[in-house]
């Protein structure tokens, strides 16, 4: 395998606990370019801010090749955001970024490296996407970014993907575009993937599969359970919009959900009040009033009945630093180290 002028150099700056599978969908595309190609088309290296290895979400380590103050020249640099975001640390990087704005690098982020980008100022005026359960996070603290509910999003010189295995949709789309899509389908294939997904397809699972069931009645209640979440619907309100009797959707949830509209209603509730209170700085009390609970001792009751914490005991929780342990094995680029 030969180096040509044509090689395009890509380096991914690891955020740690970064997504494991996020990361491996975007660089795996490029190796198997190269394997496929006979050329080395590219170049990966892996960076952390101090050169030191990277443990993953799943605690699994990464030996870098790079330090921030010790770049090669690249084309593209992607940020491997943490999963979850971080809420304190990522002053030095985001300071760094800020830095790049007036540089002409091309910039990506892979699942919540967007936000990374977006704090540095690098997707004001661009559109970007980022993970569902982060968007609400990046549309509220960034109305200057055009945030889209998308696989990934290519905007001149920026690319962002909404992490897990969309990164790889995004890098065999990059790939189809400098090297053609002959090349791009063939490593589609090489890793088994029944078909490239296009940027604009949506990242959650369609609910009919969600919920595992096919009932249009059902599904079309459901969509209104989660379209209604601030100010919910009575089980009356839900049965007369989607034209049955209260009964007869009762009926529907037992059968197929084995529980109540009311209390399917309060569980997507409980599980948007606690996506709040992980990926936003909102006061407790806003997050039960934005998911429909008017009552702060009410919204802390079923909290605690549902989760087994109040919701002000699930964010100092998260608060408190996490005791690692000890840390596994790490990974070099081909190798344990011991």
């Amino acid at each position: 395998m030969h180096t040509t002028e044509e090689t395009r150099h890509i380096g991914f700056l690891l955020m740690p606990n970064f997504s494991l599978i996020a990361f491996s969908s975007a660089i795996e595309p490029l190796r198997m370019a190269n394997w496929i190609s006979g050329t080395e088309l590219y170049q990966s290296c892996l960076i952390s801010q101090d050169g030191q290895p990277v443990f993953s979400s799943t605690g699994v380590g990464t030996r870098v090749d790079h330090s921030l103050d010790k770049l090669p020249k690249l084309d593209v640099l992607f940020v491997c955001g943490a999963s979850p975001i971080a809420r304190t640390g990522n002053e030095t990087i985001i300071s760094w970024l800020r830095k790049q704005k007036t540089s002409g690098q091309a910039m990506g982020g892979i699942g919540t490296g967007s936000y990374l980008l977006a704090c540095a100022g690098l997707l004001n005026n661009y559109r970007a996407t980022i993970h569902w359960w982060d968007t609400d996070r990046l549309l509220e603290d960034f109305p200057h970014t055009k945030v889209t509910r998308n696989l990934f999003e290519i905007d001149r010189d920026r690319f962002t993907c909404s992490g897990g295995t969309a990164a790889m949709d995004m890098m065999l789309f990059l790939i189809g575009q400098q090297r053609g899509m002959e090349l791009a389908a063939a490593i589609s294939e090489q890793f088994v993937c029944e078909r490239i997904r296009p940027g604009d397809d949506q990242q959650r699972v369609p609910l009919r599969a969600r919920l595992g069931v096919n009932q249009p009645k059902l599904i079309e209640a459901v969509q209104l359970i989660e379209a209604n979440i601030e100010e919910p619907l009575t089980t009356s309100d839900l049965a007369s919009h989607v034209g049955i009797s209260r009964r007869q959707l009762e009926r529907l949830f037992r059968k197929h959900l084995q529980t109540m509209p009311s209390k399917y209603y309060l569980e997507v509730r409980l599980e948007k009040a606690r996506q709040l209170l992980h990926r936003s700085s909102k006061p407790v009390l806003q997050v039960g009033i934005e998911c429909g609970f008017t009552s702060a001792s009410y919204f802390s009751t079923a909290y605690r009945n549902h989760y087994g914490l109040t919701p002000r005991e699930e964010r100092k929780r998260m608060a408190e630093p996490q005791d690692e342990g000890s840390q596994p094995a790490t990974f070099g680029r081909s190798r344990l180290i011991t």
